[in-house]
Formats: C-alpha cells, sequence, structure tokens
C-alpha cells in the first residue's frame, strides 16, 4: 500500500495541473469508489466546482473545491491518479474520470478496486482522528518522547496506528527503526529519551529521502503520475532483504511477524529486548 512518500509524491504531480481547473463533466465506472455516495450526489457534487488546493494528509490525497467540500482520495493497494490530455486512454481499471475546463481529465485508475475517491463536506472534520504528521512542526523529539511513555504497546504496531502517527507504513516503520537500531517488538515506554531523539530524527530523515525519490516502487502497481516507478527501493537497509547482509554489519537479516504485518531486523544493529528474544 502506498504510504506518506508516494502519496506525496502524487500530490505534487497532479497539484500543478489541477488547481484552478473546473471539472465540466463527471464519470463513474465503479459506484464504491465513491464510498457511500451516489453517482448522482457526487456528479452533482463535483460538476461545475473548482479545484482550489492539493494536499497530502496522512496516507489520503485531499483535493480542496469551491465553493465547497473536498474530494478525499485514498489510493490503498492498486490506486493511481493521472491528469492527462483528453484523448489519453486510462485502460480498463479506471473507475472514476473528472473532465477539467482546459481539455484534459483527471482519472482515478484502481486494478484491485480497494482505493476511494469521496465528497466530503469537511475534510478536517472527515480526518480528525489522524495523528500529528511526521513531517510537521507539532512532530517534535519532545512530542514524540512523552507518547512513547504513554503507552504500553509494542514500537512498530504503535508506529503504524494512524491515530499515534499518520503516514507511516510497514516500509518506513521498519527502515525508521533500523536506522535508530531499534527493535520492532521494544515497548514504547522503555525507550529512552536519547533513543526516541534516534527515532524522531529517522523518521523523518527516511521519509525525506523517500520524497525526494519519489517513493518505492516495491511492486508493480506503484507509478507516480508520470508514469515512473520510485526510487528509494534502491535504499533500503531491511525491507524485503531477508537473509540478505545487513548493509551496516553484514548479519544477515531476518524476517518477522509483528502485529500480523511482515517486519524486517538485523539481530545485531537492533538487539531484541529481553521478554521477545523469542520470535
Amino acid at each position: 500500500m502506498p504510504e506518506l512518500p508516494e502519496v506525496e509524491t502524487v500530490a505534487r504531480l497532479i497539484r500543478p495541473h489541477l488547481v484552478g481547473r473546473r471539472v465540466v463533466a463527471a464519470h463513474v465506472a465503479w459506484r464504491r469508489t465513491l464510498g457511500s455516495c451516489a453517482i448522482a450526489t457526487f456528479e452533482r457534487q463535483v460538476v461545475g466546482a473548482r479545484f482550489a488546493s492539493v494536499e497530502r494528509r496522512a496516507k489520503y490525497i485531499v483535493m480542496r473545491l469551491e465553493p465547497e467540500g473536498a474530494l478525499v482520495g485514498h489510493l490503498r493497494m492498486t490506486g493511481r491518479m493521472h491528469v492527462e490530455d483528453g484523448t489519453w486512454d486510462p485502460g480498463k481499471f479506471a473507475k472514476v474520470r473528472l473532465d477539467l475546463d482546459d481539455g484534459r481529465a483527471f482519472h482515478f485508475i484502481d486494478v484491485r478496486k480497494f482505493g476511494r475517491l469521496e465528497f466530503v463536506r469537511d475534510p478536517e472534520r472527515a480526518l480528525a482522528e489522524l495523528g500529528p504528521e511526521p513531517l510537521g512542526e507539532h512532530f517534535t523529539f519532545e512530542w514524540l518522547r512523552d507518547a512513547l511513555r504513554g503507552h504500553r504497546r509494542r514500537l512498530k504496531p504503535l508506529l503504524l496506528d494512524q491515530t499515534f502517527l499518520a503516514g507511516l507504513g510497514n516500509i518506513y516503520v521498519d527502515e525508521s527503526l533500523h536506522r535508530a537500531r531499534l527493535h520492532p517488538l521494544q515497548l514504547a515506554a522503555r525507550v529512552s529519551a536519547p533513543a526516541a531523539r534516534a527515532l524522531h530524527r529517522e523518521i523523518r530523515s527516511v521519509l525525506s529521502e523517500a520524497i525526494e525519490r519519489e517513493g518505492s516502487s516495491f511492486d508493480s502497481f506503484y507509478r507516480t503520475p508520470e508514469g515512473n516507478p520510485g526510487g528509494y527501493q534502491d535504499q533500503f537497509q531491511v525491507y524485503g532483504r531477508a537473509g540478505l547482509p545487513c548493509r551496516t554489519c553484514a548479519t544477515p537479516i531476518r524476517r518477522l511477524v509483528v502485529g500480523q504485518r511482515g517486519t524486517h531486523v538485523c539481530p545485531r544493529c537492533q538487539p531484541a529486548p529481553r521478554r521477545s528474544r523469542k520470535p
């Protein structure tokens, strides 16, 4: 599933093609992409509206409309967004097309049909349960240190919880924990202040570097709106590298299952907590 860097890349690349443009027609091929909204209602809400901004919140793309509301998109497993010339063929997996007033069209394409593109009147309310942004000003070392102290959950499940911290997923949690030398089974409340500082630094660093490389194409589905693969998968230290030598110490990477998620660690760089030495 695309995580923060991939979603940020999509938002950045479609933004200049959408902001200021008006929707002149809407075509829906798969109603469930709209969530609970009926097709006729969706068309009535978006046709005639103008795109005022395109931003990312966690793993969501928020496209604010004027005079009211927003389109909130979630790519899920295989969703893609493109803005192309009106003659461009999106293929058989196209789910929603919005014709724009400059002759181009916005396309939402989704092979597995899990993605969503929903109209909401108040995006802040719709996304109110999300935690702080890891690249935002509210995500400080002090916040993370204190927030970890208040939880007795294991580190990885906690960092994957979108109500705790928004936008992180399996890939970037594994990479951040490795770089901070923290084991995913470590209890959050037992993370020392220096370790919390390292984790804060590495989360921001990993995400920023991944955004610079337009995310990670760890499978055949993720492509940028320009049709290109991301480049950060070439920088993975642990994710997807089970059995390969750690790039820091040459110890073979191990794959564990933590909170029902495949998890990759270096046993030497990330020593297991005492009560969790047996996987």
